[in-house]
């Protein structure tokens, strides 16, 4: 049995009120959910506060999960909109720090501090972009969901989510040859 059919078979018995299938869909999931909510967020306090409220939101909504897509698609869209409106709640302004698309790619497990410290200013970078281009990068980038999947987590056409991925990479490059100029 494939992952997504595994979820939408415990989705379902969650749906009625097997506490067992509704732990294991959180086991499977939170820690994708805790790293998304990490990229949006940019601190480990708002990550937790945000995971957490995504696994509330989604015992409250399970029965309404009907399997006309992926469960974890389903997931995304309730963890995108809960990050999105913390970030709205906080009203944070994150500086625009120097960083490089190219290491956003390769999502590449940091060797060392320095690795550490260019990895954090490149999220902080994105964080920093406007809304839909930040959502659309975090979501195909960071969360390494197809342009179909993040268009049905942000509720546009896939041509949307190229665009703001498209616009994104334009004024990362800008900001970037500005910085590199100072």
């Amino acid at each position: 049995m494939e992952n997504g059919d595994a979820d939408s078979v415990l989705a379902k018995r969650a749906a009625d009120g097997d506490r067992q299938a509704f732990s294991a869909l959180v086991g499977r999931h939170y820690d994708r959910v805790h790293a998304l909510a990490w990229r949006w967020c940019g601190a480990r306090a708002a990550a937790e506060d945000v995971a957490q409220d995504v696994m509330v939101k989604m015992a409250a909504a399970i029965a309404g999960f009907r399997g006309d897509c992926a469960f974890s698609t389903w997931l995304h869209r309730i963890a995108y909109t809960t990050a999105v409106d913390h970030l709205r709640q906080a009203r944070r302004v994150v500086a625009l720090a120097p960083a490089q698309l190219s290491a956003l790619e390769a999502e590449a497990d940091p060797d060392g501090p320095e690795e550490r410290g260019r990895e954090e200013e490149l999220w902080r970078a994105v964080r920093a972009l406007p809304e839909q281009q930040r959502d659309a990068v975090l979501l195909v980038y960071g969360e390494d969901l197809s342009h179909r999947e993040a268009a049905a987590a942000m509720g546009c056409s896939e041509k949307t989510v190229s665009w703001h991925l498209h616009e994104a990479r334009k004024r990362l490059k800008v900001e970037l040859e500005a910085t590199a100029a100072r």
